[in-house]
Formats: structure tokens, sequence, C-alpha cells
């Protein structure tokens, strides 16, 4: 019987293991179609498109010193993407935080409707939004300037509920004892109850920053100043009807991936244990 029960999960583990290799495969293969490609002049990508062959003889660092020769605003374009993430990320953490704080541990009237319309939001559409969210930019005059970019994004239903649903395993004793203790509610606040929720920050700042840094539509929409464009934005502008700069895109796209994989890495354990947290919680 308890051989039976070690040979079935020996078989368990040997299919899961190479279910979960053939996922990572069908992930990997075109993140290293576009590094093999981020080597190649041009005129063998529009030629051959993207490939996993490796063609040593064409394969050189030509591309990347044209994108960092400094005749391309492709510095000011990582510089505005950097900047922008950074402001988006740490006030949309900030935001979601406190929203999802008053909605959990505070008990109201109103807590169950303003919570639904929170959850509501999520099934509306960016696109359904986008006129009036950009007409309400021109009112406030936030058109060319960080601030519009930033203010409609900043309380995001997703990085509330998913706040909600880890504070919800946090226990409410901690609140009293703050209280017994002497300590006002902003101080239970941020600095017992905050960081105890470190693991969901991180998951949601990891989240977060992959949004800020990949943003294309709504940044297109409020800048007007070429100095202003983020790395999205700028790539784009390389494809014009008079030409085609494929080699720069491909490189430029592929040396954008770098931050957001090293944020990745050094909070990988945090996001892991903040994602299983908040699925399980609640």
């Amino acid at each position: 019987m308890v051989q039976s029960i070690k040979r079935n999960n020996r078989t368990y583990t040997i299919l899961s293991l190479a279910l979960f290799t053939a996922i990572g495969l069908l992930v990997l293969i075109p993140l290293l179609a576009a590094i093999l490609a981020s080597f190649r002049p041009g005129r063998e990508l529009i030629r051959y498109g993207l490939n996993l062959k490796f063609d040593f003889v064409n394969m050189s660092l030509t591309n990347y010193a044209e994108l960092f020769d400094g005749k391309n605003s492709y510095f000011l374009w990582f510089r505005n993407s950097t900047w922008l993430t950074f402001i988006t990320v740490i006030l949309t953490l900030l935001v979601c935080y406190c929203v999802a704080y008053g909605l959990t541990m505070y008990h109201f009237k109103l807590e169950k409707i303003l919570f639904f319309l929170v959850i509501a939001t999520m099934m509306v559409p960016f696109e359904i939004l986008m006129l009036p969210l950009y007409q309400e930019i021109i009112s406030l005059h936030l058109i060319n300037k960080d601030a519009g970019v930033i203010l409609p994004g900043l309380c995001a239903a997703s990085t509330i509920f998913f706040f909600r649903q880890y504070l919800l395993g946090l226990p409410k004793e901690l609140l009293d004892a703050g209280r017994i203790d002497g300590a006002n509610e902003y101080r239970i606040c941020f600095t017992i109850m905050m960081p105890l929720a470190k693991p969901a920050f991180a998951a949601m700042g990891i989240l977060c920053a992959m949004g800020a840094w990949n943003n294309m539509l709504w940044p297109m929409l409020v800048y007007r100043d070429a100095s202003k464009f983020t790395l999205p934005i700028g790539l784009n502008t390389l494809l014009t009807p008079y030409g085609n700069n494929y080699d720069l895109l491909i490189a430029g796209s592929c040396f954008s991936i770098l931050p957001v994989f090293i944020v990745f890495l050094f909070f990988q354990r945090y996001f892991i244990r903040g994602m299983t947290a908040g699925a399980v919680k609640g």
C-alpha cells in the first residue's frame, strides 16, 4: 500500500514537472527568438522573421551600439519610464493600501456597497473610460503632465481587492493592542499593520511596475511633447512610413525587459508569498 502511494506520487511529480517544463518552454521560445533577433541586422529580420536560428555569422552588437550611441532618444525614454513607473508604483500602493485598510478594519453602513462599487469598476474596459477620462484631464489642465498619466490609475480596483484579501487574514486584535498602548489610528495603520503586509506590497509592487512600465495607450494620449515620451511610445516612433528601424526596435525592446526582470528577482520571495496568502486568506 505504501509503495503504491509512493509510486503514484512519483508519477504525479514526473508528470507535473514535464507539464510545467513544456509550459516554460512555450513562454521562453518567443523571448529567445526576440533576443537572437536583437543581434541581427534589420534586413535579416524582415527577410526571415523571428526564428531560433543561431547564425553567428550575421550576429553582432551593432544594434546595441547604435542604440546607446546617443544619436537617438533612447536614454531619455528610459529615464522617463523609470521616473513615471517609480512614482506610479509608490502612490498606487499607498492609496490602494489605505482604501483597502479602511474597508477591512472598520465597519460602517456603506462598507459593502463601497466595496461592491470598487469591484464593479473592474468589469468596465479601459477603452470605455478613456474618452471621459481624457475630457477630465483636459478640464483639469493636466495634458502633457505626469500627473495626467498617474492620477487616473492611482486607485486600481484589483490592487485594492488584493490588499483587502490579504488584510482579512491579519489578526484584528493588533488594532486593539495598539489602541491600548495609546497609538492613534494612523500609527496603527502605518507602523503596526503596514509592516505585516510586506508580501502584499511586494506582489502588487511588481504587478504595478509591470503595468506602468509597459503602459502605452494612456501616456500616448496625454503627452504632447516628445521629450516626455516613455519607452513604449518612443520605441513605437521608430516605425514610420519613411523607414522602419526594426533592428533598433528589437534591441530596445529586449533591453527594456531588464528593469522588470531585476525587480522580480529581488522581490521574488515576497511575490510568491504575497500571491499565495492573498489567494487563500479571507
